[in-house]
């Protein structure tokens, strides 16, 4: 069985970051998505060793410069209440037999750091369609509370209006 680690991401991971956030953009925009890769590499360097983030990966523990996973969330400060809570970015895991359990190291990780970084409490939006992401965060008691409802209007000119 393959042993897993999680650290710190690094200046060395980007590019493979760079893969795992356009794959979250497709599940969750599909045709819609963002993948430019400039743009995700300009955004994940600048969140890399910033104050206020928390930037994981894991890897294999026979492979540790290749990330297997990828975590990001951003600590946040509620506006009426003052309380510290972190918004999570993203987290993805590389297709393969052992994606639930890197997902579920990923998101011990976090909920490690975020406690260690003195949140009060994480928060996550995920595509409707994305069983596996909702999974993890029932399995790691994270409940429902916001629904997103979107429509398209078609506008008389046979464009649609967002």
């Amino acid at each position: 069985m393959t042993g897993y680690l999680v650290r710190p991401a690094t200046a060395a991971d980007v590019e493979a970051i760079v893969g795992y956030e356009i794959d979250i953009a497709v599940v969750s925009f599909a045709d819609e998505a963002i993948t430019d890769p400039a743009l995700h590499r300009k955004r994940v360097s600048g969140a890399l060793g910033k104050p206020g983030e928390i930037t994981l990966v894991a890897v294999a523990e026979s492979a540790p410069d290749v990330p297997v996973g990828w975590a990001w969330v951003s600590a946040r400060t509620n506006s009426l209440t003052g309380d510290r809570y972190g918004n999570f970015r993203s987290l993805a895991t590389s297709a393969g037999p052992d994606r639930s359990r890197v997902g579920e190291l990923l998101m011990a990780a976090v909920l490690t750091a975020a406690a260690q970084a003195g949140l009060t409490q994480l928060t996550g939006k995920v595509h409707a369609a994305n069983l596996g992401m909702r999974t993890l965060y029932r399995e790691f008691g994270f409940t429902a509370t916001h629904l997103t409802m979107e429509r398209r209007i078609t506008l008389a000119s046979g464009g649609t209006g967002a």
